[in-house]
């Protein structure tokens, strides 16, 4: 006789919330941490993809990291804009919690009509960042038609792998 489980089946929904903004509509604040990640991106090398993404993040005492991406022909040896400037702040004020992050990108001379968004590598480290200091970063993904504001790294990586998984 053969035996049928009834599975049951549920659904959910991430909900994201982002707020999007004109260059203009934003605070003084967020605009110098956009201007400031757009000049980040002729800082970058890289000779192979031509895409060149800066970063500026800011901590909770108002000091500000640059970051741009570093590229090298063995691929992964390369680092992200993200990562170069949180692994800066990390390293010269260690106590201090990052607070936002600004992220833009430029190919051929031109900055994207639409945003960049961080790569799965450089949203898991900014997550370790807000799992570490317990608080939100605010992500600031700049494009020349609107800028994306989201409030936490948590929201660009929802289902999450951090410390508390670990024995």
């Amino acid at each position: 006789m053969t035996t049928f489980m009834k599975i049951r089946m549920r659904e959910t929904q991430i909900i994201v919330p982002i707020q999007v903004f004109a260059f203009e509509e934003l605070s003084q604040e967020d605009r110098e941490l956009i201007d400031i990640a757009k000049a980040m991106t002729e800082t970058s090398y890289s000779p192979y993809s031509h895409f060149q993404v800066g970063a500026a993040l800011r901590l909770r005492d108002g000091q500000i990291f640059r970051g741009s991406n570093q590229e090298n022909a063995a691929y992964p040896s390369g680092l992200c804009a993200e990562r170069t400037a949180f692994f800066a702040a990390s390293a010269n004020a260690p106590e201090v919690p990052p607070v936002a992050i600004a992220i833009a990108a430029q190919t051929g001379g031109q900055f994207l009509e639409d945003l960049v968004a961080p790569c799965g590598n450089c949203r898991q480290a900014l997550l370790e960042a807000e799992a570490r200091f317990k608080q939100p970063i605010r992500v600031l993904l700049y494009g020349t038609k609107n800028v994306y504001v989201v409030p936490s790294i948590r929201d660009l990586l929802p289902l999450t792998f951090d410390g508390s998984a670990l024995p």
